[in-house]
C-alpha cells in the first residue's frame, strides 16, 4: 500500500486506522469467571445482567469505581443506572470526599474507605481500570469481597492485571490504547444496562409538578 503523502491524506489514514483498531478491540474483549476460567462474551454479559437484576431486586445497590476517563464512566453509569434502569447506584467521586480521604488516609484507600463504610454484603462493585492496576481500585475491589460484595471487574492491558483476578466476573479488552480500552467500558456498561431495561422495562416517570405563580 503506498503510503500517504498529503496532510490530508495522513488524517484520514489515521482516522481510519483508529476506528479500525476499536472495532479489533471490542472484538478481543473476554470474560472470566472469578477462578480465572474464560467464559462465552454472551453467557458472561447474561451473567452480569443476572448479577445486578437479582441483587438490586433485593434492594442492593451498585457502586461504581475508577479513576480519570473510568472515573466519568462511573459517575455516567451510576447515574444512568437508577434514572433510565430504575436500580440504586451511586459512584464515590465527590470531591470533598476524594481529597479528604486522599488527604487524611493516602489515595490508595480513596475508594476502599468509602466501600468499607458503605458497602453491604450483597451489593455489587463494578470497577473499573483500564491497566488493571491502579492500587485504589484493586483495593476496592478486595475489600468489596471481604465485604460480601459481589465484584464486576473492566480492565485491558495486559492479560495478567490485579484486577481480572479479583471479581467474580471479570471484562478484559486485549488493548494497550487507553482510549479504545476505555470505550468498550463504556459500551459493555450501556450494553449491560440496556439489556436489563429491554427485559425488564423502565421505571415508570413522574411529570414534575407545575409551578404556580
Amino acid at each position: 500500500m503506498t503510503p500517504p503523502r498529503t496532510p490530508a491524506e495522513r488524517t484520514k489514514r489515521a482516522i481510519a486506522g483508529f476506528f479500525d483498531d476499536l472495532c479489533a478491540a471490542q472484538k478481543t474483549v473476554t470474560v472470566f469467571d472469578g477462578a480465572g476460567h474464560p467464559l462465552d462474551f454472551a453467557d458472561g454479559m447474561a451473567l452480569a445482567v443476572d448479577m445486578l437484576v437479582s441483587q438490586t431486586s433485593r434492594g442492593r445497590k451498585i457502586m461504581f469505581v475508577g479513576n480519570g476517563a473510568s472515573a466519568a464512566i462511573s459517575s455516567h453509569q451510576a447515574v444512568d443506572y437508577w434514572k433510565t434502569g430504575g436500580m440504586r447506584a451511586v459512584a464515590f467521586n465527590d470531591a470533598a470526599l476524594l481529597t479528604c480521604i486522599s488527604n487524611d488516609f493516602g489515595y490508595a484507600q480513596v475508594f476502599e474507605r468509602p466501600i468499607e463504610m458503605f458497602g453491604d454484603a450483597g451489593d455489587v462493585l463494578v470497577a473499573v481500570s483500564s491497566s488493571g492496576r491502579s492500587e485504589n481500585i484493586v483495593r476496592a475491589a478486595r475489600i468489596a469481597r471481604a465485604k460480601g460484595c459481589r465484584v464486576i471487574t473492566m480492565s485491558g492491558f495486559d492479560r495478567e492485571n490485579a484486577l481480572r483476578r479479583l471479581g467474580d466476573l471479570n471484562f478484559y479488552v486485549a488493548s494497550k490504547s487507553y482510549g479504545h480500552v476505555e470505550v468498550t467500558h463504556l459500551s459493555l456498561s450501556h450494553c449491560l444496562l440496556d439489556t436489563i431495561v429491554a427485559i425488564h422495562g423502565s421505571p415508570p416517570r413522574e411529570e414534575p409538578p407545575g409551578v404556580e405563580g
